[in-house]
């Protein structure tokens, strides 16, 4: 079992932040999951970390940063977000090129699959994949980007700890553990390149405004916003998979920040829920 208190690291603010330590510290132990935790403001003064660099499955994490590779191809012209896709529930192994088709009900959203057949514009797609967590609409945006383009911007943007291999379900690269993968501290430099708006020649500031406004109208909300006063504005992803529940927020608190919190090896789900909510009450209290 990892070793939490060796592999903390805590900058600046000491007593606040000495505190949620310890309180975090605790959570994380009686949990008895693994977890990672990056934190950082957005005036860069004061960060924690638990396990930034811990390579875990991303589950739907990765659609972040589809919708940055997104939005950078619109950026340059290469596509435009009105533009019509055709609505195909066919996909290509990444390991022999053999076609598969994902269930309905192992999505969480059911709304694309009605489509299919028709067409969907890539903003429609793109708000199904953030705001409900469309596993059709990332599949279909990630054959229409290609995974290695989202892979080279993730990279630019400093985040190589971000791999996007392929799109969801692809059973074939699973058994061969082709998978995707991410670190809190990929995903922290993800949202602080969004929140700030300053990637330079990757990502403009009014995508970066217009990405914000898509994770703000996220509706699964059971995490992070969960252990944050009312009415606090959180722009935010979660994932989820079998054993597996995180959450990736910019928290536009009155000190705005970032939080990750990445959790693994508990079967009950509403029990990852509750510990990044329980989490996310300690940053928030600890960095305001």
């Amino acid at each position: 079992m990892f070793h939490i208190a060796a592999a903390l690291i805590l900058v600046a603010a000491p007593g606040p932040l000495d505190a949620a330590r310890a309180q975090i510290e605790t959570l994380i132990r009686k949990s008895g999951a693994d977890v990672a935790v990056a934190f950082r403001t957005l005036d860069g003064r004061s960060e924690l970390f638990v396990q930034p660099d811990a390579e875990f499955h991303a589950a739907s994490t990765m659609k972040l940063p589809v919708m940055i590779e997104l939005f950078r191809q619109v950026q340059i012209g290469t596509l435009t977000l009105d533009q019509q896709l055709p609505v195909v529930n066919q996909f290509h192994s990444i390991v022999d090129g053999s076609p598969y088709a994902l269930k309905v009900g192992d999505d969480s959203d059911a709304d694309v699959y009605k489509r299919v057949g028709q067409q969907m514009s890539l903003r429609d797609l793109c708000e199904a994949m953030i705001t409900v967590s469309s596993n059709f609409a990332a599949n279909l945006l990630i054959e229409k980007l290609g995974a290695a383009a989202i892979q080279r911007t993730t990279d630019a943007l400093g985040a190589p700890g971000m791999h996007v291999l392929r799109g969801v379900e692809d059973d074939k690269a699973f058994q061969k553990g082709l998978n995707n993968t991410t670190t809190a501290r990929a995903l922290l430099t993800l949202l602080e390149q969004t929140a700030n708006g300053r990637a330079a020649g990757i990502i403009d500031k009014p995508s970066s405004g217009a990405m914000v406004a898509i994770l703000k109208r996220q509706r699964f909300n059971d995490r992070i916003p969960s252990g944050l006063p009312r009415g606090i504005p959180v722009a935010h992803k979660t994932g989820e998979i079998t054993r597996i529940q995180h959450d990736a927020a910019i928290v536009y608190a009155p000190r705005p920040y970032v939080l990750v919190v990445l959790v693994r090896g508990l079967d009950d789900a509403k029990r990852g829920s509750a510990l990044i909510a329980d989490i996310s009450r300690v940053v928030y209290a600890a960095s305001q």
